[in-house]
């Protein structure tokens, strides 16, 4: 997974433990695609300070992650999911029984509303 990626995910996920500065500067610095200079001009602050921000802030969540794994364990979830629903899917397509299809489209669409 790419690195930008990792962290605005961890910033969704962690963001909120962050101070207010740290998790400004990263959504906008990965969510928002703006430079460093874009940043340090919007914050009036140089843009030394601004990468010195973030890599604190980046620190951070990958501390809480390293500590808690949420995000490792929610994308191991969505990847069993997805595992279920490829089952479900080919259990679907060989059985004619249209109860049996019906439980398992409800099946799936609640497996879907977890992902």
């Amino acid at each position: 997974m790419d690195n930008k990626v990792k962290i605005s995910i961890l910033l969704e996920t962690y963001g909120k433990l962050l101070t207010d500065k740290q998790y400004n500067l990263l959504d906008d610095y990965y969510n928002m695609d703006l430079s460093l200079s874009e940043i340090a001009e919007n914050e009036n602050i140089t843009r030394q300070a601004v990468r010195d921000n973030l890599k604190k802030g980046e620190n951070k969540l990958f501390e809480y992650e390293e500590k808690l794994g949420i995000m490792k364990k929610t994308l191991m979830q969505e990847e069993t999911i997805s595992t279920i629903l490829s089952e479900i899917s080919k259990i679907e397509h060989s059985s004619s029984d249209k109860e049996i299809a019906n439980i398992l489209q409800d099946v799936k669409n609640k497996l879907n509303c977890l992902v």
